[in-house]
């Protein structure tokens, strides 16, 4: 593993999960109460002994540069490193990153150092787990210059992904990014015998659809992108590749999100509180790290929890909980209801004093107070809301801006240091 560096794509400015990423990055955007989206593809690296890590960022980049500082070091006889490259002005260019072969264009003299031969890049915004060993393996074994990780899918889905055609070896020979027309579609399903030779028996997810994870040989990579036409790998380094180099699939037939809407991060969030979930983080072997706060245990004083994930450090009184996350340092007040809901949580306490009343300028203390409902919405982190609140959006309002709140996908989103009134009905 010694020979493969990581980059990992911070993503663009994040417009369809607004306004979780108004303050911060994609990859810094809060899952399961206590991680973040970068903590998956950083965790499947160093557990595939990957210790040679770049994440690429642009946009509100300030808060996932502080929890990668304070999270991933390893010891002084590592080589290995988890370092944030920004977009920055060079010699060379003044522009920032144009799309994804772009950004990583811009820092190709990083990579290309000795006693590297491979790079795998990956996105810093889904949800999976992966061995990338294998993947690596398979990338020797078949001699390719590059190897596109793809995931079976249904016919519907093309149109939100690039689909590959491959042959009887595993080569890739033709790429269409997200086609949308039957005629486009019937000609790259694979058939029934080579859905069974890839391990895949659901024959409706006939499509391979790249997951946006690659390995390149490095000489590959910068031959690539020394055409500075190629913006981005899958519109335009991928179809450029295919009759020049040996480009190989490699199928991956498990659970992966692509964290790119306020719905999708719903429902992937919502999924981890159930007893059978997708996804789970008990896995001893294949652990998922994130910054070690040393809070205390929560405290549940008369509670009622059902179907759901309480974190560290949170402080819930006479109140009910049901299919629903409930993130570090939250406080719930006597008398409320959390239903379908993510609760961020906070990201430090206030003074002892501030949870029995409000504080002399009427502002409600931080959390949520006495007799709130609060039925399939998101709150980000250090909302205050104040006593009998209601956020339910029985109107089924699909997308909706408010003094503060949004509306998206039907889900009501509180973003990150919101004040509601005590009262307030949303």
């Amino acid at each position: 593993m010694e020979d493969t560096m990581v980059v990992i794509l911070g993503g663009g400015r994040g417009t369809r999960l607004y306004p979780l990423t108004r303050v911060r990055s994609k990859p810094a955007v809060p899952i399961a109460g206590k991680y973040r989206l970068i903590d998956i593809p950083v965790s499947n690296s160093i557990n595939s002994g990957l210790k040679k890590i770049f994440i690429l960022t642009q946009f509100n980049s300030a808060s996932l540069n502080s929890h990668i500082s304070q999270t991933y070091h390893f010891d002084s006889f590592s080589r290995g490193f988890v370092e944030i490259l920004a977009a920055e002005q060079t010699q060379q260019s003044g522009d920032w990153y144009q799309g994804t072969a772009d950004a990583v264009r811009k820092h190709l003299h990083r990579l290309n150092v000795s006693g590297i031969r491979r790079v795998l890049i990956l996105g810093g915004d889904h949800i999976y787990r992966m061995d990338y060993r294998r993947v690596l393996e398979a990338h020797d074994q078949t001699g390719a210059a590059i190897t596109v990780c793809t995931l079976p899918v249904e016919s519907k889905q093309a149109s939100s992904f690039g689909i590959l055609k491959i042959r009887e070896d595993g080569r890739i020979v033709e790429f269409k990014e997200k086609p949308d027309k039957p005629e486009d579609i019937a000609h790259l399903r694979c058939s029934p015998r080579m859905l069974s030779a890839l391990g895949v028996e659901d024959s409706a997810r006939c499509l391979l659809a790249s997951m946006g994870i690659y390995v390149f040989d490095l000489d590959v990579l910068v031959e690539l992108l020394s055409n500075e036409a190629y913006i981005d790998f899958g519109q335009n380094v991928l179809p450029a590749s295919l009759d020049r180099f040996a480009v190989h699939a490699w199928v991956f037939d498990d659970y992966w999100e692509d964290i790119g809407t306020i719905r999708a991060f719903y429902e992937a969030n919502i999924d981890l509180g159930r007893q059978s979930p997708k996804f789970h983080f008990y896995r001893e072997d294949a652990p998922i790290y994130t910054h070690q706060r040393h809070l205390p245990g929560s405290k549940l004083y008369d509670c009622r929890v059902h179907d759901s994930i309480v974190t560290e450090g949170c402080l819930i009184r006479d109140s009910v909980i049901e299919n629903s996350i409930v993130g570090i340092r939250s406080r719930i007040n006597r008398g409320s209801r959390i239903c379908n809901s993510v609760i961020m949580g906070a990201d430090y306490y206030e003074p002892h004093q501030l949870y029995l009343k409000q504080n002399t300028s009427g502002i409600p203390p931080l959390g949520i107070g006495e007799n709130v409902t609060i039925f399939n919405a998101i709150v980000d982190k250090n909302a205050r809301i104040g006593d009998g609140t209601v956020i339910k959006n029985e109107a089924g309002i699909d997308h909706a801006d408010g003094d503060w709140y949004y509306i998206r996908d039907g889900i009501v989103v509180i973003p990150k240091n919101t004040v509601i009134p005590p009262g307030s009905v949303i």
